[in-house]
């Protein structure tokens, strides 16, 4: 059994080597994971805050011009703490492939080797992710991307940190909010066996 154990920590401790050489990250260009939006709105455009669409629990606010970055979204929670920050997205001024392969060779020196590639298999949009797990078991994310080629998405590169724990526990606490009779008032979804022609007619595009 002590073997067995010893082996066991042993796989764990090479996990966690493998999802970044250094500590979690939180933070990139002064704006940072955790931050309390209140406090930085002098770096933001407020007149630009919009709730998140089927995640009424977050809301979403541009960045104030800043030297080095075109754009970013700072999104913070609305439930369980309002105003804690929990993603940073950032689009930086220089949109060239020499600039991210540069940035990408520092953020591996950084936090070691990606955990996953989640772009598209022929490098058209190039997206690497870093996962995370802090010392309390909270969830954090990497990614950087790089786009030059694809019209769907938007040109250039990009960082974006996600501390996906922080929206899982904004998330229950919307839900837990809710008025029970609202969530009885939520007619059932109908079954194939229940759909009649009218609501075929309403499904299918003509």
């Amino acid at each position: 059994m002590k073997c067995l154990a010893a082996i066991v920590s042993l796989l764990v401790s090479l996990c966690a080597v493998s999802a970044g050489a250094g500590e979690a990250p939180r933070e990139v260009a002064g704006f940072a994971l955790g931050q309390d939006i209140a406090k930085i709105s002098d770096r933001l455009l407020m007149t630009t805050v919009l709730p998140l669409r089927y995640q009424e629990y977050l809301e979403e606010v541009e960045i104030a011009p800043m030297s080095g970055f075109k754009s970013g979204l700072i999104t913070y929670g609305t439930c369980l703490k309002p105003g804690r920050i929990v993603r940073i997205k950032l689009k930086y001024d220089d949109s060239s492939r020499a600039f991210y392969d540069a940035l990408l060779a520092r953020v591996k020196e950084r936090f070691g080797k990606p955990s996953a590639y989640e772009g598209d298999p022929f490098h058209v949009v190039i997206d690497w992710k870093w996962s995370f797990v802090d010392p309390e078991g909270k969830s954090i994310t990497l990614h950087l991307s790089h786009n030059n080629r694809d019209t769907e998405e938007k040109f250039g590169n990009s960082v974006k940190l996600t501390w996906a724990t922080a929206i899982e526990e904004e998330g229950r606490c919307f839900i837990e909010r809710q008025p029970e009779e609202q969530q009885q008032s939520e007619e059932p979804r109908k079954t194939l066996k229940t759909m009649t022609a009218d609501d075929w007619e309403r499904f299918t595009p003509h």
